[in-house]
């Protein structure tokens, strides 16, 4: 992985198993690397996202986002008027390259609601493209497994699942962009 930069301004691009891209957001900026758990956390509001077919669209509000280097699952915290809602991609580790975050994406989806509510999404979607793209039997594994590890973190409402660590991470972009305003 190359160094990381906190406040540089990164890409995101998503990928399906077949290795072609699905998604690209124009911005993501690094808020926080904690090397020893492998978490990378970054914030945007306001991105411009591409999808497959051409067609951009640009999110609502701010988010904080948590990519891994070890789990099979990334999470966008979304700050909207009426409360925190969370939506949970299921989807391999990240890798840094060239500026851009690159994942895969695994169709799975998790929906959380600021009542701590939630919903498991694209099922359908998954089991079209493990069979359309031959998902090996040990990553349809890990995705349960991950799955499963998410729901209990979900469940427990602590570390990203956590107002005040949204908060706290929503701030510090805020400032960094603040910042960057000033010069």
């Amino acid at each position: 992985m190359e160094r990381l930069q906190i406040g540089k301004r990164y890409y995101i691009h998503s990928y399906k198993h077949n290795g072609k891209i699905y998604k690209a957001w124009d911005e993501a900026v690094l808020l926080d690397y904690r090397k020893e758990e492998g978490i990378y956390i970054f914030g945007n509001d306001h991105t411009k996202v591409t999808e497959v077919d051409g067609r951009s669209w640009h999110t609502k509000e701010p988010a904080i986002l948590f990519f891994f280097e070890n789990h099979w699952y990334n999470i966008i915290g979304q700050c909207k008027k009426q409360g925190i809602y969370y939506y949970c991609n299921m989807a391999s580790p990240i890798l840094i390259e060239e500026d851009t975050i690159k994942y895969i994406d695994y169709d799975l989806d998790v929906k959380v609601f600021p009542s701590g509510s939630f919903k498991i999404v694209d099922r359908k979607e998954y089991y079209f493209h493990k069979k359309k793209m031959k998902y090996p039997s040990e990553i349809d594994q890990i995705i349960k497994e991950e799955l499963s590890e998410l729901i209990a973190l979900i469940r427990e409402k602590k570390n990203y699942f956590s107002k005040e660590v949204i908060e706290y991470y929503r701030k510090k972009y805020e400032k960094i962009k603040a910042e960057e305003e000033k010069e």
